[in-house]
């Protein structure tokens, strides 16, 4: 198993994870928490494949995602029975998945041949769709649009700096690694000290 496989199933885990919370916050039932878990862990990659015309999709060529997903969201369910699980540490390693989701992306998809910046948009796909599909379930604003976040802007960030090194010629793994240390760096920066992008607010004169 690769150095990359690793850091992907460690992104699994963390997204079912955060699925499995999620599913608690709401009082799901154990089918609840279980799909919600998963569709968080492999709902990125599988639009991903899906968009890119892989076949099979991700999860079901290597179906230890979906063990881990399962395991990381049943052990979930018991670790809360006993302690409440620490909010920001979560966040941190969420972080870690959406740089670890958001560069395996990326380079999935310029192993396809596409040109330019498409293949970091693949990349942000993969590491905030999940997330996304997960809060639409839950009936909550999608993180990538609430205010105070830097998560999509996080991702783009650290995929095209990584694409960057690679056409500059950077040997690898290290624009694998830089592009998900600057993810993750932006990611902690805006749950630490807050930093985000200007809000757009419309004045009360337009509801006149």
């Amino acid at each position: 198993m690769t150095l990359l496989q690793i850091f992907n199933l460690f992104g699994v885990a963390v997204f079912a994870i955060s699925g499995a919370l999620a599913a608690g916050r709401k009082s799901l039932d154990l089918v609840g928490v279980v799909v919600l878990a998963t569709v968080t862990a492999v709902g990125g990659g599988t639009l991903r494949d899906l968009l890119l015309d892989r076949h099979p999709v991700f999860w079901i060529a290597e179906t230890e995602n979906l063990v881990v997903a399962l395991a990381a969201a049943l052990l979930t369910l018991v670790y809360v029975r006993f302690r409440h699980p620490p909010e920001r540490a979560l966040l941190i390693a969420d972080g870690l998945g959406l740089a670890v989701f958001t560069i395996g992306g990326t380079q999935i998809a310029a192993a396809t041949g596409m040109s330019g910046f498409l293949p970091a948009i693949m990349g942000v796909m993969t590491g905030v769709a999940g997330g996304a599909v997960r809060d639409v379930l839950t009936a909550e604003i999608p993180l990538i649009l609430r205010r105070g976040h830097l998560y999509a802007t996080a991702a783009l960030a650290g995929a095209s700096l990584y694409l960057l090194l690679v056409e500059a010629g950077i040997p690898r793994p290290l624009p694998s690694l830089l592009g998900m240390a600057a993810i993750a760096a932006l990611r902690f920066a805006s749950i630490i000290w807050g930093l985000h992008l200007p809000v757009f607010t419309l004045s009360e004169k337009f509801d006149e």
